[in-house]
């Protein structure tokens, strides 16, 4: 019997492994710890988060399998038709903060969704991306990057990377700061037009690349000296991705509103942050250089 939860479960669990021990081995410095947990309404996951390491200031790698009687309106704003269904959601989310200021921070999530239509076939979709969020930029990290992603879309089509890298941009963006989270990469969401392998397929795909377009860079990055000027930039830089997390992110969103666990909903967020009113980096300064970065741009 086809069980396409259970072949998304199984890949999923394998890949959190995979990050986990990839991302412990290059911190060289501190481990994950594990909070595996159970929700009331449905499900539960394993929260692994690393602390205070070498390379990574904090490190969290997510998996959940949750579900419910009825869908949180984060998830039915989109497809109204679906109110009311009940629900299984599975995915893996990783947000990696380092320690060094030249080190990027990276986000990856893959997810899978299916609401029970009574009566007919379940309604399914596969989500997922990737982006990176630097301090002080390298064009060669952005190219490295956009080029792993480019090439992963290439067996599913000429204008995929096109789209997802578009949707990446549009979405990872700081509307009431008319600037972009970072460098974006990609995101696709309500994935099934492929048939289910063919879909399930590309989401691996974007989750087996995610250490590919990132660690070359941590690696290239790590190294470089900084100071305390860098880590104040860096702690600045920070709160916008809290903004952005707790204001726009629809997956905040949709855990928060399923009754999800907070610790983990949350564990994207950096583990030390600042904010400056009217701060102004001064002109000509490598900080005030990450401005031209913060606005859409065809890497390839």
């Amino acid at each position: 019997m086809h069980d396409p939860v259970g072949q998304v479960d199984a890949y999923l669990r394998n890949l959190q492994d995979r990050i986990c021990q990839t991302l412990q081995r290059a911190d060289g410095g501190a481990g994950f710890a594990e909070d595996a947990w159970t929700r009331a309404a449905g499900g539960g996951g394993r929260t692994r988060v690393l602390k205070r390491g070498r390379v990574f200031e904090q490190a969290g790698v997510n998996f959940s399998r949750v579900g419910g009687d009825t869908l949180p309106a984060s998830a039915t704003a989109h497809r109204p038709q679906l109110a009311g269904r009940s629900w299984i959601a599975t995915g893996v989310s990783v947000v990696a903060h380092p320690l060094n200021p030249y080190v990027p921070t990276a986000h990856m999530n893959v997810r899978y969704f299916e609401a029970d239509r009574v009566g007919a076939e379940p309604v399914w979709w596969f989500g997922g991306g990737f982006d990176m969020t630097p301090f002080y930029p390298f064009d060669e990290d952005c190219v490295h990057w956009h080029t792993v992603a480019r090439g992963l879309c290439a067996p599913y089509g000429d204008g995929v990377y096109a789209r997802y890298k578009k949707w990446c941009d549009d979405y990872f963006r700081l509307r009431h700061r008319d600037e972009t989270r970072g460098i974006g990469g990609l995101f696709f969401d309500d994935l099934n037009e492929w048939g289910f392998e063919r879909c399930f397929a590309f989401m691996q795909a974007v989750g087996d690349a995610f250490l590919d377009a990132y660690m070359p860079i941590v690696a290239r990055r790590e190294p470089l000296p900084y100071g305390e000027r860098e880590r104040e930039f860096q702690w600045y830089r920070r709160g916008r991705y809290v903004e952005f997390n707790l204001v726009y992110d629809r997956g905040t969103l949709f855990g928060l509103q399923s009754g999800g666990r907070a610790e983990s909903i949350l564990m994207s967020l950096p583990p030390r942050v600042r904010y400056e009113y009217g701060y102004q980096p001064a002109p000509g300064s490598p900080e005030a250089r990450l401005a031209e970065y913060l606005r859409p741009r065809e890497w390839l």
